[in-house]
């Protein structure tokens, strides 16, 4: 049996009528960048997500990017986030000459860990004696924590806001792979919220792939301030706010309207394709437990914290099934895999702090214990929605198959 990691065909069959009608509109009013489409698209995504601003942008990384620069993150900045993410998360810092400072993640949860956040803020940090700002030992100043919402679930949102309200930093969420995953603050007592309304501002990717897939790259910044709201929607047309006059150097982050009819034709699906990747994972915790891989502590699954939470319905969304299993046996079991006609992916295979590009910033193997762990054991099982009762069932039994064939 065959079972592709991703399977977009079958998305896109289902809706044929729809996106080929919204792509023709868009094409018989000429008009391909921005326009009344992107606008009833942002439109669309704010009131889903619940924010009051929604900016197209032509990618998740140049949405991150737009962010950063309209706030004005440059050179003597540095921001504290995870080594354990894609790269654009740190590579969007270093455009713009700020310093991605990396602390280590929770190892349950694949997110970063609020607990070597607070470490590194009270044993490294330094504060400035004079102006009492917060510092790298290299004299940056620590402006911001960039929380990434991995794989579809919110990292531990109380525990980051708290800390940055207490050290007056902002919160930027990297919400690329969790559009419509939601997390209730247990402080207040408000209703769930979700990825990308708890700080300052947020982005998420519509790459092809992303639970929301665009026809090609896409993305999206959001923010909750006026004032931002309209930096960003000048900072995408190169700084201008009238036309042909600049204000400050911005770049070319416009959204095509031809991605944005894609995407618009394909949210109201979303909250149901959202609801199908948690029953397939559902099964799929159910085929392990069954054959004994989870009690054998052969296999790990993914972490599921929020899913008791009240009133929170998409605790988790699942951009991608990722379990753990020995270091040793994760490569052996990816061949395995693909022998029996089964995809999948590792996400992610070298830390950041440890990537080539990022050699001047000083950190070495052993830095990031628990994010060089799950780059060494974490392997990406298919999850998308169209996924069969009996390709699951196929994936979860060549993975027992493996293991029964392990020596010991």
């Amino acid at each position: 049996m065959h079972v592709p990691l991703l399977d977009l065909k079958e998305q896109y069959a289902a809706l044929r009528g729809d996106i080929d009608a919204r792509v023709r509109a868009v094409i018989d009013s000429q008009h391909f960048i921005l326009g009344p489409a992107v606008a009833d698209f942002e439109a669309a995504m704010g009131a889903f997500i619940g924010t009051p601003h929604a900016v197209g942008m032509s990618s998740g990384t140049d949405a991150q990017l737009a962010i950063l620069m309209a706030l004005g993150f440059g050179p003597g900045d540095a921001v504290l986030t995870t080594p354990y993410t894609f790269f654009a998360t740190a590579g969007c810092l270093s455009r713009v000459g700020a310093r991605p400072v990396f602390v280590d993640i929770d190892p349950a949860t694949f997110n970063l860990s609020p607990a070597a956040l607070r470490d590194y803020l009270g044993r490294v940090a330094v504060r400035d004696g004079q102006s009492g700002q917060l510092r790298t030992p290299t004299g940056e100043r620590l402006r911001a924590i960039i929380p990434v919402h991995l794989f579809g679930l919110v990292c531990d949102m109380d525990e980051i806001l708290a800390l940055a309200r207490e050290l007056d930093l902002l919160v930027l969420e990297d919400a690329s792979q969790a559009i419509g995953a939601q997390y209730a603050s247990g402080a207040d007592g408000t209703p769930p919220r979700q990825a990308g309304t708890f700080g300052e501002a947020a982005w998420f990717s519509f790459f092809p792939s992303k639970n929301l897939g665009a026809f090609g790259d896409a993305g999206l910044s959001v923010c909750r301030d006026d004032a931002l709201d309209a930096k960003l929607r000048a900072t995408r047309m190169h700084g201008m706010t009238e036309q042909y006059f600049h204000t400050f150097v911005g770049g070319n982050f416009r959204l095509d309207a031809l991605q944005a009819a894609v995407l618009h034709a394909k949210l109201p699906h979303l909250a149901g394709w959202s609801a199908r990747r948690r029953e397939n994972a559902a099964a799929y915790r159910r085929a392990f437990t069954d054959a004994g891989l989870v009690k054998r502590s052969l296999i790990t699954l993914p972490a599921e914290p929020w899913a008791e939470q009240p009133g929170v319905r998409e605790h988790h969304i699942f951009h991608q099934y990722v379990i753990r299993v020995p270091a040793a046996a994760r490569d052996p079991l990816k061949a395995h895999l693909s022998a029996r006609g089964v995809g999948s992916a590792i996400y992610y295979p070298l830390p950041l702090h440890l990537q080539e590009c990022f050699a001047n910033l000083g950190y070495k193997a052993g830095d990031f214990p628990h994010a060089e762990a799950a780059a060494r054991e974490s392997l990406a099982l298919p999850i998308y929605p169209e996924l069969t009762a009996a390709q699951i069932a196929h994936v979860a039994a060549a993975i027992a198959e493996f293991f029964q064939n392990q020596p010991g």
